[in-house]
């Protein structure tokens, strides 16, 4: 089974995530299948970048978004839609 999840990169006190498509029981930051994008939550408001086309493609496919990762992909849908009505 498949699970879009969040990877941990970054220094020890200062976390940045990478948005991953790999096996749901695998290891927090071991193999994974396609990088979705980026979170970084030490900026001013929170940085996420989203390939939102690749993230319903894989949703399609089955896979299943963690609830932090779901709530992201919320963010940054509205965050888009706010950009395009401007």
């Amino acid at each position: 089974m498949l699970a879009i999840k969040l990877m941990r990169t970054g220094a020890k006190k200062r976390p940045s995530y990478r948005i991953v498509v790999k096996e749901k029981q695998s290891k927090r930051d071991g193999a994974y299948l396609e990088n979705l994008g980026t979170y970084d939550p030490t900026r001013d408001p929170a940085e996420i970048k989203l390939k939102a086309e690749r993230v319903r493609y894989w949703i399609e496919k089955g896979a299943q978004p963690t609830d932090t990762v779901r709530r992201l992909i919320k963010a940054s849908a509205k965050t888009q839609a706010a950009t395009a009505e401007a």
